[in-house]
């Protein structure tokens, strides 16, 4: 099991400040402990600042700004949540286009929490089933995804495979699916 992603390169985008820690590191974890290699992409370069809900927690590097990140160079991309993370990158243009990239590539996609209102704004959730954190149902909903309350979903519909989950108490199963998934989708290329 320790090399399911191994040869696999995994896009984390954020924004500068306002990442929920635990999403952010707690999936990378499970990518490294498995083979894979996780790179921080952000809208600017340095570091970035994530939270524990509203306090101030650890900053990260950045490996690749969106301006600078292809995605080809990534074949899995994983958004975490944090209310302000998301709310700021879909306000972002290169991030939105990246993101739209993943799912006109055919890559995988994992998003928690507050995370998909970034696949609001890529416009990407039309006739997908998605959960999340309950304040972003209607959102989901109004962009015509069909939101459900599940600890974790993995949907196939469309391009690609979506991989959701509400909040941090879903992490154990949201990383399990996550390397899972995207080993199936590393095994057909």
């Amino acid at each position: 099991m320790a090399e399911e992603l191994k040869n696999t390169t995994v896009a984390f985008l954020v924004a500068p400040e306002g990442i929920e820690q635990v999403e952010l590191t707690e999936p990378w974890k499970s990518v490294e402990a498995t083979g894979g290699t996780p790179r921080l992409v952000s809208t600017d370069s340095g570091t970035v600042q994530a939270f524990n809900h509203l306090d101030k927690a650890d900053t990260f590097p950045v490996d690749v700004t969106t301006d600078d990140a292809k995605v080809d160079d990534f074949d899995a991309l994983v958004l975490p949540g944090g209310v302000a993370n998301p709310d700021y990158l879909r306000t972002v243009d290169s991030a939105v286009a990246l993101i739209k990239a993943f799912f006109d590539a055919g890559k995988p996609v994992a998003v928690i929490c507050h995370g998909p209102w970034s696949l609001v704004e890529a416009d990407v959730l039309r006739g997908r089933t998605i959960t999340s954190w309950p304040s972003v149902r209607t959102d989901i909903v109004n962009a015509g995804g069909n939101w459900v309350d599940e600890e974790v979903v993995v949907c196939r519909e469309g391009p690609n495979t979506l991989i959701s989950s509400r909040n941090p108490d879903d992490l154990p199963a949201f990383n399990a699916t996550l390397v899972t998934e995207f080993a199936k989708q590393n095994a057909a290329h």
